[in-house]
């Protein structure tokens, strides 16, 4: 009976030990009430409880679990410890209207950190419901005052908004929120699709645009080059041209040169004034085979004998005197005496195939007589 005593006393020793001592760990606090009214906040380390008149109050807490087959789910519950660091609440992904009549889920997530555990247990009654039941309805708020394309475009802002306006709201839980983040926005499968169509068809649009910029370019790239190339002919060919006349023009005087002295030799050579009938015979003899070329042409000799026959003996004059080794001296009274070429009566026969019917064959190239006994020049 004694030892059950002493057993039993041992127990309940133990029991208000456990009630009177408390031991609270780092970044956590403990709300104590005395006889249901609060009394003070016990801090970290060791803290004495009077048994039976001071009691910790608890608070409701949500936290992620682990199940064993590895899918995390959340925990609701209760403790008399009010952890101090930074915590996160992460709930599932709720339907929201946008403002062009579009149900997408969003899923968000919540950080927050308890900055006056007094208020947090007091203020509100169950605060992770509290932040929870916040974050929703100010979510649906925002997105139903967006299109879909600007509430995909503009999670930045949206996280902004939100964390003001839930901020404002939890100041007096004595929470402070520090970040809202939207992790994830998923629109219905056929605007999904859609989407993707439009997205496909903008990037189509690039391309082409990006390779009629391309070909333009190419393009610009391409007659200037032309232009440049063109350019550079010209100017080639204008040099080109330059440096022909120049060559032209010397050539033509080196010729000028050599026809002057040519001249002035056979000016030397011949009696005084017969120079001149000279190289007009001898230009009659070079014009005459022009002259009869094509199929129709008809000469009638002599045409301008005259100066042939001129040509004629003062190159015969020529060549005697030069065969002598004498200088050609001018005789005034052989000039005089010389009879001038009596003039044609009738006109000669033709020369080549064109000839008419009163030539007997004879040759314009050789010697004769024509139809009235005229002696024909012997070219």
């Amino acid at each position: 009976m004694t030892a059950i005593v002493i057993a039993l006393l041992v127990v309940i020793a133990l029991y208000g030990a456990t009630r009177i001592f408390r031991v609270v760990g780092q970044a956590e606090v403990m709300v104590v009430e005395r006889l249901g009214r609060f009394n003070r906040i016990a801090r970290s380390g060791l803290n004495i409880l009077l048994p039976f008149i001071e009691r910790p109050r608890a608070i409701d807490v949500r936290y992620a679990m682990s199940d064993p087959s590895g899918a995390k789910r959340l925990v609701s519950g209760s403790t008399t410890r009010i952890d101090l660091r930074e915590q996160v609440l992460n709930f599932p992904s709720q339907p929201v209207i946008t403002k062009d009549n579009v149900t997408i889920d969003i899923d968000a997530v919540l950080y927050y950190r308890i900055a006056d555990p007094q208020k947090a247990t007091y203020a509100v009654q169950n605060l992770p419901f509290a932040l929870e039941t916040l974050t929703r309805t100010t979510l649906r708020n925002i997105v139903g005052e967006m299109e879909l394309d600007s509430t995909l475009a503009s999670r930045d802002q949206i996280n902004k908004r939100m964390r003001e306006i839930i901020e404002e709201a939890s100041i007096g839980w004595g929470v402070d929120v520090t970040r809202v983040e939207l992790q994830a926005i998923e629109p219905p499968r056929d605007i999904q699709q859609s989407m993707e169509l439009q997205m496909r068809a903008e990037r189509e649009r690039r391309a082409a645009v990006t390779n009629a910029e391309a070909t333009k370019r190419a393009a610009i790239l391409e007659s200037e080059g032309v232009r440049e190339a063109q350019v550079r002919r010209a100017e080639g060919e204008k040099d080109a041209a330059i440096l022909r006349a120049q060559g032209q023009a010397t050539a033509r005087l080196a010729m000028a040169e050599a026809e002057a002295q040519a001249l002035e030799r056979i000016a030397a050579a011949l009696p005084e004034g017969e120079a001149a009938m000279y190289l007009l015979g001898i230009r009659y003899l070079e014009a005459l085979p022009k002259m009869t070329e094509g199929s129709g042409t008809t000469i009638f000799l002599p045409a301008e004998a005259t100066g042939v026959m001129g040509a004629i003996g003062g190159l015969r004059e020529l060549l005697t005197r030069s065969a002598a080794g004498t200088t050609p001296q001018r005789d005034p009274a052989r000039a005089a005496a010389r009879p001038a070429p009596a003039p044609s009566r009738t006109a000669p026969p033709q020369l080549g195939s064109g000839a008419s019917g009163g030539s007997s064959g004879s040759d314009a190239r050789g010697g004769g007589n024509d139809p009235d006994g005229d002696p024909v020049a012997d070219l």
